[in-house]
């Protein structure tokens, strides 16, 4: 292929053809692939590489699938999308917010598919700790009861799919642990998910930098000046990290 082409395989899925290297990025809970749409050219001639946006399932051109969000079969999803492209190894993951947790399973389960990552602003493993989750539980449930007065709104269709097994799920996602011999980058932005709440954006940020501390082959930058919604906000920013993080590996 050459310049962007859509498929619709059950998931919408736009790839820009390159060079054999792939760039993957994954957008945050309720966004889909057009978050991306002031970086992916950029990055492409940047890069050479092959860059893929897609839409999870209920987001976008994709199909909605009923019931809880379960990262497992996002995974799958992501997996199978990638194989039905030939894609098997050297891919370049950079995901946002909630795609930090796809990540993490895709890095923990299939190390061999990944020459690096970047985590941009994203869920991570330290963050939802026995004392945090009820924290979000909580704090979510006003927005949560807002979202189910219009469900099939997409980003309250998928608020409402994250919300349900919350707890159980992130008691499980604590436990997996990023592979060694993935280098990442893992941004975070100054004011987080939780600029109304210090406490909770400190201990974001803390989550962040003890997950950078575990190996010698992972970096934390601090976005300052920027909001969690930092590929929109800063893509800049966004690109550069994304850029150094391919140069490194090839």
């Amino acid at each position: 292929m050459t310049g962007a082409q859509r498929a619709h395989a059950g998931r919408g899925r736009k790839s820009t053809q390159g060079n054999g290297s792939t760039i993957v990025l994954d957008s945050g809970g309720g966004e889909y692939s057009t978050q991306w749409k002031d970086i992916v050219p950029k990055l492409h001639a940047a890069t050479g590489a092959t860059v893929i946006t897609y839409d999870r399932a209920g987001l976008g051109k994709s199909d909605v699938v009923p019931g809880a969000w379960k990262v497992r079969s996002a995974v799958s999803d992501l997996k199978a999308g990638l194989k039905q492209l030939g894609i098997a190894k050297d891919v370049t993951l950079v995901s946002h917010s909630q795609a930090g947790e796809i990540a993490n399973y895709l890095a923990q389960d299939n190390p061999e598919m990944l020459s690096g990552a970047v985590l941009v602003d994203a869920h991570l493993p330290q963050f939802f700790t026995d004392e945090q989750i009820p924290r979000l539980v909580a704090g979510a449930q006003p927005e949560v009861d807002a979202a189910k007065k219009d469900p099939e709104k997409p980003e309250n269709r998928q608020l409402i799919s994250t919300a349900e097994g919350f707890a159980a799920a992130h008691k499980a996602f604590h436990k997996v642990t990023w592979p060694a011999s993935v280098p990442v980058t893992v941004m975070v932005s100054e004011k987080t998910p939780f600029a109304g709440s210090p406490e909770d954006a400190q201990r974001w940020r803390d989550a962040a930098a003890s997950f950078a501390r575990q190996a010698p082959n992972r970096t934390l930058v601090t976005a300052k000046g920027t909001s969690h919604e930092l590929p929109t906000d800063r893509p800049d920013l966004v690109l550069k990290e994304i850029e150094a993080m391919f140069a490194a590996q090839h």
